[in-house]
């Protein structure tokens, strides 16, 4: 059996989308920037694309802008606000436990001469409303905190700490890392105080490359790519059809049924986590339950090193993450597990397993059977 328990690294693309992607690349493959039939058709898809996910978030779909990820979001917001609002302060607030795609342009920021205070969050990963809000000052022009931690799954209350900034500075721009959130919460920015918003395509069965920026219509934001005028001028460059089509298609899929989805997905977690709880010598970090993301579980194994459980499972079948896809190879120095006091020899046997709604109870059975079988073994192993 072949059992994909990886899914905040990247989801298996959709057939619909599959087909989508090839439709816009090998018979409606025109130039949206092109004034003839082609071209229009082609604009058409883009244009069609941003009113789906607009219509995901109550938004207009004019601040709906396509980028090649989550990455490239989450920079764009970060250092194209700061240095647009720079006369208004150089002040910036955000969490320990952000993803690097967060963490490393608000670390560039930092020396360019931009103040930034970094909080620090409870054993559960959660950050502190209270304390964001004494952080956010007359000098603070952005505060960034991530919706979903993609270790360990820890949901921030980013509604009431946008309400929080707003109330102690109207003038905040209020940035969230979506990525882990989009597909599995119903997310509205206007109402939620949100001002900028990063979601990534392939996260949600989605085309990979693709991702797209909410931008509010009255935030100050400086263009990333300059050239041909693309976009509204603020992101140049030829418009990637396949990916924008695709996008938005995983993106209405996603919402489509989303509430029994994420039902049928926390069932399975939770039943996975008891599962786990019966086992020997494992640790589940961060809450469970309704207060916990429903598609990722985070445990450390004790006495078993993270590579050597993974490459195990993977023998086997299975497959999971050592932490963040993004910073496998940095496992010791995970920001995250290091921000809730995880001790190093739990942090050197952690594991992320996360679902989507094409993971079965049989896989989670047949993980179990296979971890029950092994982590003895491993155990023995590892004390000669």
């Amino acid at each position: 059996m072949e059992v994909y328990l990886d899914n905040s690294a990247t989801t298996r693309c959709r057939p619909q989308v599959r087909d989508l992607v090839v439709k816009t690349m090998m018979e409606d493959f025109g130039n949206p920037s092109s004034m003839h039939r082609k071209g229009v058709e082609a604009e058409q898809y883009v244009k069609r694309a941003a009113e789906e996910i607009a219509r995901t978030l109550k938004a207009d779909p004019r601040e709906i802008y396509f980028t090649s990820g989550g990455t490239e979001s989450n920079n764009w917001a970060l250092i194209g606000t700061a240095l647009a609002n720079q006369r208004a302060g150089r002040h910036i607030v955000t969490t320990r436990i952000e993803h690097p795609a967060v963490s490393a342009p608000i670390q560039f920021l930092e020396r360019q001469g931009f103040s930034v205070t970094w909080l620090d969050v409870d054993e559960n990963g959660r950050v502190s409303p209270e304390e964001l809000e004494a952080a956010v000052g007359p000098e603070t022009i952005l505060v960034s905190v991530m919706y979903v931690n993609n270790e360990i799954g820890a949901v921030e209350p980013v509604e009431e700490i946008g309400g929080r900034i707003k109330r102690k500075n109207p003038n905040t721009y209020f940035h969230v890392d979506a990525i882990q959130a989009y597909g599995k919460y119903r997310i509205r920015p206007g109402k939620m105080n949100i001002d900028l918003l990063s979601a990534s395509g392939h996260k949600i069965h989605g085309p990979k490359g693709t991702g797209f920026l909410y931008v509010g219509q009255k935030v100050k934001l400086f263009p990333y790519i300059y050239g041909g005028g693309q976009q509204q001028g603020m992101r140049s460059g030829t418009d990637n059809v396949p990916g924008a089509a695709g996008l938005g298609e995983a993106a209405r899929l996603a919402y489509e049924n989303l509430e029994e989805t994420v039902a049928r997905m926390r069932e399975l977690k939770n039943y996975f986590v008891e599962e786990l709880r019966g086992l020997d010598q494992v640790t589940i970090h961060g809450l469970t339950g309704e207060d916990s993301a429903p598609h990722i579980v985070s445990a450390s194994f004790a006495g078993v090193r993270s590579e050597v459980l993974l490459h195990t499972l993977e023998d086997r079948g299975i497959y999971v993450s050592a932490g963040s896809a993004c910073s496998t190879h940095k496992r010791n120095q995970s920001p995250t597990l290091t921000a809730i006091g995880l001790p190093a020899p739990l942090r050197e046997s952690a594991v992320r397993f996360s679902f989507s709604d094409e993971t079965s109870r049989e896989e989670l059975d047949y993980t179990l059977t296979v971890l029950r079988e092994v982590l003895p073994m491993l155990r023995r192993y590892a004390r000669k």
